[in-house]
Parts: C-alpha cells; structure tokens; sequence
C-alpha cells in the first residue's frame, strides 16, 4: 500500500495564504515557529480533505465549493494569527 502521497489538501493553501497575510505582521514575518503555529491553528479549524493527488480534489469540486473553501481558507489563516499573536503576548507577560 502507498500511503506516502497522501495529504490534507488544504495545507498547500494554507501555508500560501500564511506567507502572503505575513507580509502585513514584519515582527512575524521572519519567526518560521510562529509562522508554523499559525499554519497548525488555521489547519486545525479546517475541516480536513485528505486526498492523494491535488488534480482529484481540484476535479470533483464545483466553482462554488472552491471559492468557500478559499473563503474559509483565509479566515481560518486570520484568526489563526491573531490567536497566535494572543498567547505570545500573554506569554511574554507571565
């Protein structure tokens, strides 16, 4: 069995989505650990759509279906940094 080609299909969306909202956070921009923490957040909120091959997913969708996965996508990507953002300043205060 050849389970090594098996992923979330919204982790490549989501860490794109990470790196492009970082742009706007310079002190987060270049913290790979909470840019990571970020991602796991915003994949945890997500329901998960395991799939083996991007085009399967991509093919079985309707243009509706994509755009409110998108639209998910990016809300889950911005509460994920301001959660984030929110405990490392209540860490920093301990």
């Amino acid at each position: 069995m050849d389970i090594a080609s098996i992923h979330n299909n919204h982790e490549k969306a989501v860490f794109a989505c990470v790196q492009e909202m970082a742009e706007h956070f310079p002190h987060i921009q270049d913290n790979p650990d909470m840019l990571a923490d970020i991602a796991c957040v915003a994949l945890n909120r997500l329901p998960p759509r395991y799939i083996r091959h991007d085009v399967d997913f991509a093919f079985f969708q309707t243009d509706r279906e994509r755009t409110e996965t998108e639209r998910s996508i990016a809300e889950a990507v911005e509460f994920a940094f301001g959660f984030v953002q929110a405990r490392n300043a209540m860490r920093a205060r301990a």
